[in-house]
């Protein structure tokens, strides 16, 4: 049994802000990933995969952000090939300074460690211009890849939660992790 060739790793994988001109871009990749993408996202309408219904997400990702509930990122390779999204959301400041993470990358750029780069460079803006504490994730049961790349990143799992997301249209059990920043400090007055 011969193992399939492995692909080259990119050169370089960032984190860049989301804007309105990447909804046509952002179609196209939720078009051709709709299968991939039904292991952990939502069961989405046809109209979903339209650059309106694109724009109109990122319009309200980008108001959320205005408002620092979520920031939402495009992961990117070479500096200029949008390849995937990774959100930070659900911010809560006060005692919990905490955020969920969650993110997808083109079928064609996995397996070459985009998502772990960028998560990492997730976890540098989290704890870094953020300054939360805490960062989760969820992952649905039998996404293993997913939770390999969180592993890879250092969150821990913490417990598994039943019938936690509706995702692909049911209600999924779901494995939680979270990496919590030790040095952390509550900004000052």
């Amino acid at each position: 049994m011969s193992t399939p060739p492995s692909r080259p790793r990119p050169e370089s994988v960032s984190l860049r802000p989301l804007r309105r001109e990447d909804a046509a871009r952002l179609a196209e990749l939720e078009l051709r990933n709709r299968e991939e993408l039904l292991v952990g996202a939502p069961l989405r309408e046809d109209a979903w995969f339209t650059e309106e219904a694109q724009r109109a997400m990122l319009d309200e990702a980008l108001a959320a952000a205005e408002e620092g509930r979520g920031v939402p990122l495009g992961i990117v390779l070479g500096g200029e090939q949008l390849v995937g999204r990774l959100s930070i959301n659900g911010i809560v400041r006060g005692a919990f300074e905490s955020a969920s993470l969650g993110y997808w990358v083109d079928r064609e750029a996995t397996g070459q460690g985009v998502a772990t780069r960028a998560v990492r460079a997730a976890i540098g803006v989290a704890f870094g211009a953020l300054r939360l504490h805490r960062l989760q994730a969820e992952v649905q049961v039998g996404n293993d890849a997913s939770a390999r790349v969180l592993e890879n990143c250092g969150f821990v799992e913490y417990g598994l939660a039943p019938q936690y997301l509706r995702l692909g249209g049911d209600w999924r059990d779901c494995r939680l992790f979270q990496l919590v920043h030790a040095d952390w400090t509550p900004p000052g007055p």
